[in-house]
């Protein structure tokens, strides 16, 4: 009967785990936060540029930083991310904001007259500065507003020392973040200069002693050559922070997200996670205005960074092999393992995408089974969280679901000649030559004018494909699957009607 009641603790939190962790333009609950080491660099002030990949948590911490319930918890931690006087400003983001700054179609309006990028961005960060009552604050709108930059910059340089001295004087800092940078451009050249021109202002304000900048990005918007050929691009580039997500931080989060969940669900999670690991939960309380209701509880912190008891965790919820025996991996290791793209780069949202299908397919299926998790139940969330990367690609990449499609039934791994030849015979790249000179296409493939092997590039710089040593092409679980690709012994792929 105890064992019972551990199975069915263990899968109805599981069930409460989120199966999208997409904010829309909402604030992160503070519950569920969990600070990875190297996302504690990423927030301090100094950091002015944090890159990652989608799904990384980039947007999460933009938001996060603008939600003080978030930034009174960053406080809080053993290890403080949050200076306690910061103000927080957006300075473009996925969620519209005309108020704050410049959407997508007047920045190419702003460019189109031939505003320096750098001084869009100038514009939007004198306009949060700047006193209520001066001129800039007046102005309707973002091209009124850039005029002023563009024609007054004694006038601007007197609101940047005014606001640093008097932000030096409270003790406090300015912090303006930028997010989402794919949105701001249709096209890679204007993207760029965009971009280029964000770190330019990010490297304009470094003499100020409290006036900062935070700009995050994708990994595959940091093109060098593109971006950093300004003089001194390198003092920006060396602030750089990558959000990286090993897999005892993909554990921590998973934790974090159990012992948090609603009702009974958590209390139960913790209760068995203390009775079998004999280790405590802490409660943290939020200082403010708005006090959240109830705990929120913190894994003890060996939880969050021993392999071993992760694994003794992990495996008191799956069971200590993905088959019949040892020869087919363990789960510990197997889950973030392949949902690992070709960079080795596993995402937080694939990770619990996958154990919440896991669950649900589990329940479904395997009620009765020896432990909450079946290993048949994991390898189909690997293929549920393998659809999620698809669509999370098609919104930010449409051409890449053109390049894959015709490659669906073929086994990899694989050469490249037939690829190539797959695309050649259905007139692939051409088609999507004419789309793009139509400008139908948004960020096409940056080498696309290369032909096979420039898009072959592209496809390994986002991870998709794999350049083995002896030249084959090896696709990576998470996106072999949903795309419909075999490999000999691997996780079945997905196939029309299955996850439905």
């Amino acid at each position: 009967m105890e064992a019972e009641k551990a199975l069915q603790t263990a899968r109805k939190a599981l069930l409460t785990l989120p199966d999208e962790t997409s904010l829309h333009g909402g604030s992160p609950d503070p519950r569920f936060l969990h600070l990875p080491a190297s996302h504690l660099k990423a927030l301090r002030p100094d950091a002015m540029l944090v890159a990652g990949m989608r799904g990384a948590g980039k947007t999460f911490w933009w938001a996060a930083l603008q939600d003080q319930a978030n930034r009174k918890l960053l406080e809080t931690l053993p290890s403080p991310a949050m200076s306690p006087n910061i103000e927080v400003k957006a300075g473009f983001g996925e969620r519209p904001n005309p108020d704050a700054y410049p959407s997508r179609d007047v920045l190419a309006k702003l460019t189109g007259e031939d505003i320096e990028p750098r001084l869009i961005w100038r514009t939007v960060v004198i306009f949060h500065l700047a006193e209520d009552s001066h001129d800039i604050r007046k102005r309707k709108t973002w091209q009124e507003r850039a005029d002023y930059v563009v024609n007054d910059p004694e006038g601007v340089d007197g609101i940047l020392a005014r606001s640093d001295a008097d932000l030096v004087r409270r003790d406090s800092w300015s912090l303006i973040l930028f997010d989402a940078l794919d949105r701001s451009a249709v096209d890679w050249k204007q993207m760029y200069a965009l971009i280029r021109g964000l770190l330019q202002t990010a490297l304009d304000l470094r003499p100020y002693r409290r006036l900062r900048l935070k700009c995050f990005l994708r990994t595959d918007q940091l093109d060098e050559s593109a971006v950093a050929d300004f003089p001194d691009a390198s003092k920006v580039l060396s602030s750089k922070v990558e959000l990286s997500w090993p897999a005892q931080e993909l554990y921590g989060l998973l934790w974090q997200y159990l012992g948090n969940a609603p009702g009974q669900a958590g209390l139960d999670f913790r209760a068995e996670t203390e009775r079998v690991l004999g280790m405590t939960w802490a409660p943290l309380s939020i200082p403010g205005d708005k006090p959240i209701e109830g705990h929120i509880w913190q894994p003890p912190s060996s939880l969050s960074i021993d392999h071993d008891q992760q694994r003794s965790l992990f495996h008191a919820i799956t069971g200590p092999w993905m088959g019949r025996d040892r020869r087919r991996g363990f789960p510990y290791t197997w889950v973030p393992g392949h949902l690992a793209d070709a960079q080795g780069r596993t995402s937080p949202r694939s990770f619990l995408a996958a154990l919440r299908a896991a669950a649900k397919d589990t329940k479904e299926r395997y009620r009765y089974h020896d432990w909450a998790l079946y290993f048949e139940s994991i390898k189909r969330g690997v293929q549920a969280a393998s659809q999620i990367r698809v669509q999370e690609l098609q919104e930010d990449y449409p051409w890449v679901q053109a390049i894959m499609k015709p490659l669906r039934g073929m086994v990899v791994p694989c050469e490249f000649d037939r690829i190539e030849s797959e695309w050649r015979k259905r007139n692939i790249l051409a088609g999507l030559s004419k789309k793009v000179e139509k400008e139908e296409v948004r960020l096409p493939p940056e080498h696309l004018e290369q032909g096979a092997e420039g898009v072959r590039c592209d496809l390994e710089d986002l991870g998709i494909f794999l350049r083995l040593r002896d030249g084959r092409v090896n696709v990576p679980d998470v996106f072999r699957v949903g795309y419909g690709l075999g490999r000999r012994g691997g996780v079945r792929p997905v196939h029309r009607g299955d996850m439905h």
